[in-house]
């Protein structure tokens, strides 16, 4: 079975961590920007619940992907919608490097930090 994009992001927008690494190998790594790199399906697993836990929701626009042999690129947004049921919409880039249709290492780029900031207002 290829590894499918759709279907992987899919699980993201359920906020399905235990269907979402099934889609990475055991010994997979999760580079967020400049965070601490996650490794191996249980701490990836672990820390995306967590992740879900704080959000009510998310959605994927992707504006473009670039599809290799071995990895695939690609560019978006993605909306979240916060507990409060407000949403923000932000740029993303991601880059998957891919072992037997699985993903061994993905690099996340996106700033996540206007998500969790308030209007002081």
């Amino acid at each position: 079975m290829a590894f499918n994009l759709d279907k992987f992001l899919n699980a993201f927008e359920t906020k399905d961590a235990d269907k979402l690494i099934k889609f990475l190998t055991d010994d997979a790594i999760l580079q967020d920007g400049n965070n601490e790199p996650l490794v191996g399906r249980e701490a990836i697993g672990k820390a995306v619940g967590d992740f879900f836990e704080l959000i009510g929701g998310v959605k994927f626009n992707v504006i473009r992907r670039w599809i290799h042999p071995d990895s695939i690129i690609v560019q978006g947004e993605v909306t979240f919608t916060r507990l409060d049921d407000s949403e923000i919409t932000l740029p993303f880039a991601d880059i998957y490097y891919l072992k037997e249709d699985r993903i061994q290492k993905l690099y996340s780029y996106i700033d996540i930090n206007p998500l969790f900031e308030r209007d002081s207002a």
